[in-house]
């Protein structure tokens, strides 16, 4: 992080979140964010669920939620970006202050509520970007009124599939009450079997991932696993904010909604681990949480991922973070001998069971 990138951060921290965060997007739209542009190598580069990727540190959910910065974030080094979550109607989320900074433990916790523009104008923004060699994907979310929470995730897929290189089915946000209800695997099943039908109308279908809670049992874990499987999806995206509270410091540590950071690491880690041990290689999967270093990055590869995401990292970090775990990750590979990422896939899961 350079100088004027510190300042930037230092500034943006005098604010409370939600209006940084707000300031950070205005910085991306307007062009005062210094971008590094694509970061890519023969090692860095892979294929994940058939998208080529120009490496494989990509952004989490929940930055640009209304898909309003894809072309800045293209150029900020990031392998793959992924926008919303959308829901079929404009949604407020839930009241504010509804994002901390736990900055005494690396850590946030946001309780939003899936506040985004709604799929029309979400879907109006993607089919007017420039696409790029960085995949774009949206996260698919149920407006929290809706009598059929289950189908909202279809409609969505429907109106903007035509417009994202993949999609990701949100049911583990812990602020929409009873969403995480979804992961069990009846309703699991029923969620899914609509995506993939409104995946299948589209003139060219994209991969669809399931992105999943840390707080799950071995056993949720293996239903979730068996039903992802059978329903034929891309992958798996481990994990979701928590809401545990263990070890915390921060005196913001008993806001209610999902913990993001540092915190996470460990835990989501450990559920990527076992879900690469359930799945055997059948199944791609993505690895998120607490990520802001070379090393926590290859270490998620390591425990199986073939992708990683982050996001609360530039909170703490800047938004240079994502080139930099990129070009670290590709030191790393060269220095344990890997000719690309692919080869030290699940190498060290077992350290994680």
């Amino acid at each position: 992080m350079n100088r004027i990138e510190r300042a930037g951060l230092a500034l943006l921290h005098r604010f409370d979140p939600e209006r940084a965060h707000a300031l950070s997007l205005l910085a991306l739209q307007t062009g005062l964010a210094p971008l590094p542009g694509p970061v890519t190598s023969p090692r860095l580069a892979t294929t994940l669920a058939g998208l080529s990727l120009p490496n494989p540190v990509g952004l989490a959910a929940g930055y640009d939620k209304n898909a309003t910065v894809t072309g800045p974030l293209s150029r900020a080094g990031f392998g793959f970006i992924e926008v919303g979550a959308a829901t079929p109607l404009p949604q407020p989320g839930n009241p504010k202050p509804r994002l901390f900074r736990l900055t005494e433990d690396r850590a946030a916790i946001n309780r939003f509520g899936f506040n985004n523009d709604g799929m029309e104008a979400i879907a109006a923004r993607l089919a007017a970007r420039t696409r790029t060699q960085v995949p774009v994907g949206l996260n698919l979310g149920a407006n929290k009124t809706s009598p059929d929470r289950a189908g909202d995730f279809a409609r969505v897929l429907a109106r903007c599939g035509p417009y994202v290189d993949f999609t990701t089915v949100n049911v583990s946000s812990p602020n929409t009450e009873r969403l995480r209800d979804l992961q069990g695997p009846a309703a699991l099943a029923a969620v899914l079997q609509g995506v993939m039908e409104a995946r299948a109308a589209l003139a060219t279908p994209i991969p669809v991932f399931l992105k999943i809670a840390p707080d799950l049992t071995d056993e949720d874990l293996a239903r979730i696993a068996e039903v992802t499987l059978a329903c034929g999806l891309a992958g798996i995206i481990a994990t979701n904010t928590t809401l545990n509270r263990d070890g915390l410091h921060s005196r913001h540590a008993g806001e209610a909604g999902g913990l993001s950071g540092a915190p996470l690491f460990e835990r989501s880690t450990r559920v990527l681990a076992r879900l690469s041990q359930l799945t055997d290689g059948r199944l791609p999967l993505i690895g998120v949480g607490g990520i802001s270093t070379p090393e926590q990055a290859y270490a998620k590869i390591c425990a199986g991922a073939s992708a990683v995401q982050l996001y609360t990292a530039m909170v703490y970090e800047g938004l240079s973070v994502a080139a930099r775990v990129a070009h670290g990750l590709d030191q790393l590979l060269a220095r344990d001998g890997h000719a690309s990422i692919t080869d030290a896939i699940g190498t060290r899961r077992n350290h994680w069971l």
